[in-house]
């Protein structure tokens, strides 16, 4: 069983379509590109020194900019300890469920 960190749904309430694609390498979006785009929140703001609204939409945000940079790009940044650790939680906690 694979968890969903982030939403699945757009600002809209639709499903993401296609599913999140995270790969290693970062990608460009193909037939897809314009409802990813759509996906985005309407506006880059700051509340109570937190980029955006909500939780939710900044996980929307990070997994578009994720299929775009990729796994291996994003591992750069902060000490790779923690993001070992994170994959090392995430693991425990899908094999518990």
């Amino acid at each position: 069983m694979s968890a969903r960190p982030w939403p699945t749904k757009g600002a809209d309430g639709e499903p993401v379509d296609p599913p999140w694609e995270l790969h290693r390498a970062g990608r460009a979006w193909n037939d897809e590109a314009w409802k990813r785009y759509m996906l985005k929140p309407r506006k880059l703001e700051m509340v109570d020194g937190k980029l955006l609204h909500s939780d939710e939409d900044r996980e929307l945000l990070l997994g578009l900019l994720l299929e775009n940079i990729g796994a291996d790009r994003a591992v750069r940044f902060g000490d790779l300890e923690v993001w070992r650790q994170a994959v090392a939680a995430a693991s425990r906690t899908e094999a518990v469920q």
